[in-house]
């Protein structure tokens, strides 16, 4: 993503601003959880590993930051997100 929204905030219904900026900075989380992920385990030095891993886990609980306040303002989310915990159920049982 690097520093860029991926879409056009203007074209979004007023009302539906608020969730598209929470997803976005999901989205942004999450590419900083695999960027950190990705160069500590191509660091040598295991302090720098170390380092980046948790500022990984950090980037986690963002992730949960922001899906927690989407949750809270979209309730089709959240029934779609139920809905998919038990299709994982009846298809690969876990």
């Amino acid at each position: 993503m690097m520093s860029n929204i991926p879409l056009d905030l203007s074209k979004v219904k007023k009302e539906d601003v608020d969730r598209e900026i929470l997803r976005v900075g999901m989205i942004a989380e999450l590419d900083a959880v695999n960027l950190y992920e990705q160069m500590a385990a191509m660091a040598n030095d295991k302090n720098i590993k170390k380092m980046l891993l948790d500022i990984a886990k950090e980037e986690k609980t963002h992730v949960g930051e922001f899906q927690a306040l989407l949750l809270n303002r979209d309730k089709e989310q959240v029934n779609e997100l139920e809905a998919g915990k038990n299709e994982v159920k009846k298809e690969v049982g876990e």
